[in-house]
């Protein structure tokens, strides 16, 4: 992201649309019409290979905590959901790496108690998932980059090719933003795609990620939506 700083070391948003994007329609019906065929990634395959056999033989609850950056959202959705299994994922070793609370990442994936954190693109992370039938209940992405060019329309998740596939995991998939027009777009592109769901300003008590807490201080407006999937 780029801008002004304000109190708190965080910054704002700087986009050049005023609104949703002229092409959003345009660019997820494509998606909606055509496969994603990108090919998977080895290291995304091995990882969810040994997480899957992990989740195949637990009969709780199932969150999904996408872009899950240091992993502290992981570890405290599995502190509040004690009898759920947590699965964080994160295309960055380094990020895993950085808080992990004295747990090193080894093999990609990093075991503790309820929760997982496992390095995956989650482009082909998603494709896997789907198809191996998770029963996700809860699926949050806390805080996407943005990619608030619009040029950069299709680095922005309801842009992507995987979206159709995205969509389908968990019975609700939450989503939170400094940046509303994202929330805007995601929302209008899961309508299209027949899901509905809502947009609210809030304020956390106890911020799930850094991003989330360092928003929060510097008073910025922090948005969440929430979209019904079955």
């Amino acid at each position: 992201m780029s801008g002004d700083s304000m109190p708190g070391d965080s910054k704002v948003i700087v986009t050049n649309q005023s609104g949703l994007h002229e092409k959003l329609d345009e660019v997820v019906n494509k998606h909606l019409s055509n496969q994603f065929q990108k090919p998977f990634q080895q290291h995304t395959k091995q990882a969810f290979t040994e997480i899957d056999a992990i989740v195949q033989q637990f009969e709780g609850e199932i969150i999904l905590d996408a872009c899950c950056g240091v992993g502290q959202s992981t570890r405290i959705l599995a502190q509040q959901n004690p009898d759920a299994l947590v699965i964080g994922v994160d295309k960055s070793a380094h990020r895993l790496n950085r808080n992990v609370e004295q747990i090193k990442l080894e093999d990609d994936v990093v075991t503790a108690e309820n929760y997982h954190l496992i390095r995956a693109d989650l482009n082909d992370f998603y494709r896997l998932v789907l198809a191996a039938k998770w029963p996700v209940t809860r699926h949050y992405v806390l805080y996407p980059n943005p990619w608030p060019k619009s040029k950069h329309l299709q680095r922005r998740w309801h842009g992507s090719g995987v979206f159709p596939q995205m969509i389908k995991i968990g019975q609700q998939i939450i989503l939170r933003s400094n940046w509303l027009i994202y929330l805007q777009e995601f929302l209008q592109a899961a309508e299209i795609a027949g899901l509905t769901g809502e947009i609210e300003s809030f304020v956390s008590a106890e911020p799930l990620t850094p991003f989330e807490a360092k928003y929060q201080a510097s008073g910025q407006q922090c948005w969440q939506l929430v979209l019904i999937t079955n």
